[in-house]
């Protein structure tokens, strides 16, 4: 399934999850420190969707944006209904860089994080070749001598992104960045010795 690639310089703030209710609403996960300021009316987003969808290409414009039960909940324009908004589920909302607006708390635009250094225990072992974005989770692609890995972009495998200092930090899994040692063979059990009787059980009548 390929999905269509958001433009270099923008930027992730959120994911649609499941249709809410019968009037086109859709709870939204949300990728921003500034839910209330993105989805004000009348914002729009790039959407990214599969190639198939027939969101694919399109703009969508933001009709209402509430809280319910500490919920994101958003409304779109020309999305009515509870059938219009499943044709939405699992698109990726993303919006046009703004340099003149202040960064978000670990919100990285993929050009900031293309390139730098990939750290582990104090070691460089690779570079950031690129970012995936998948509805699941986000992959940063690191090139890794001749190789490619797949870093989940996630906290607990990356939990330093450091733009000033040209640096991601990350904190693997073991077999991630290199192959798993071998496990070692179980002992075989020893063989009585030649000149030694096998054991057997005894029985008395």
């Amino acid at each position: 399934m390929t999905e269509a690639k958001p433009a270099k310089n923008q930027l992730r703030v959120g994911r649609l999850v499941k249709a809410h209710g019968l009037k086109g609403a859709l709870k939204l996960e949300l990728y921003t420190d500034d839910p209330d300021g993105r989805f004000t009316p009348g914002a729009t987003f790039t959407l990214q969707v599969p190639e198939q969808s027939e969101w694919h290409g399109k703009t969508i414009t933001v009709r209402e944006f509430r809280w319910m039960n500490a919920q994101a909940v958003v409304f779109f324009e020309g999305v009515d209904d509870r059938n219009a908004a499943d044709t939405l589920v699992r698109a990726i909302l993303w919006i046009d860089e703004d340099e003149d607006a202040p960064a978000e708390d670990d919100a990285w635009y993929d050009h900031q994080l293309i390139g730098l250094d990939v750290v582990r225990d104090g070691a460089v072992v690779g570079t950031v070749a690129r970012v995936d974005h998948f509805p699941a989770q986000d992959l940063l692609i690191v090139a890794s001598g001749e190789n490619e890995i797949l870093v989940p972009f996630v906290s607990a495998i990356v939990p330093e992104v450091d733009i000033a200092g040209g640096r991601v930090v990350v904190t693997p899994p073991p077999g991630l960045f290199e192959e798993l040692a071998d496990e070692p063979a179980p002992a075989e059990a020893e063989a009585p010795a030649a000149d030694e009787p096998a054991e057997t059980s005894e029985t008395t009548d």
